[in-house]
């Protein structure tokens, strides 16, 4: 069944409709902010409007306004078409697409930008399988985490910034990459995953 995937997690707002593996049309752009402006319209724009059996959407982590941003369409859109509705995580997206751009790499460090000073990082094996959870760690414990392995994601020049000769490049999650993740790592639910505790805090009770 055809798959509308809807990726919104970081600076990239990103749409596709896959089916089988195969990429049938895409939309991807780096919008930086603004995703619910930008969404609904790129949808429109696939063919038969995105309309899909299936929408796959990226839970996080990333930014807590994009993560909103895409399960809130996600899930209005599922309702609306009585689609299938699961999530993803935007890391295991990276790994999955780096891997197969490198299929000579045995492992690979997925970094994103956390804010805040620290970055999302967790480590992946060839063929796709986690090395250890996800964290949210300052650039200099994420080295340590992640040994020699080759670094892509949006939070690589954070830690090229300590060590110049890393191995690796900048990557954004892209919604066409899902074709490459297996269906064990397309089952979460379409709830966030923001990787740490939100910047706002409820204001204590008096």
């Amino acid at each position: 069944m055809p798959h509308l995937v809807i990726e919104t997690a970081t600076a990239a707002c990103s749409v596709a409709l896959i089916e089988h593996r195969t990429l049938i049309a895409e939309r991807h752009a780096v919008v930086g902010r603004g995703h619910a402006e930008h969404l609904l319209p790129m949808i429109a724009e696939l063919p038969h409007g995105g309309r899909a059996d299936a929408i796959l959407v990226d839970c996080g982590p990333g930014s807590f306004t994009g993560i909103r941003v895409g399960i809130a369409a996600a899930r209005a859109l599922a309702f609306g078409w009585n689609a299938h509705l699961a999530g993803f995580s935007s890391l295991p997206l990276i790994a999955a697409a780096a891997l197969a751009d490198h299929p000579d790499w045995g492992n690979v460090a997925i970094v994103l930008d956390g804010g805040h000073g620290e970055v999302f990082v967790q480590c992946f094996a060839s063929p796709l399988a986690a090395i250890g959870p996800a964290a949210s760690l300052l650039p200099a414990a994420a080295l340590a985490v992640i040994g020699d392995a080759p670094v892509v994601g949006s939070g690589r020049r954070m830690l090229a910034a300590l060590a110049p000769d890393l191995d690796g490049h900048d990557r954004l999650p892209r919604a066409a990459d899902a074709r490459f993740l297996g269906g064990g790592w397309q089952a979460l639910a379409p709830t966030p995953l923001y990787g740490r505790a939100p910047d706002a805090r409820p204001r204590a009770a008096a």
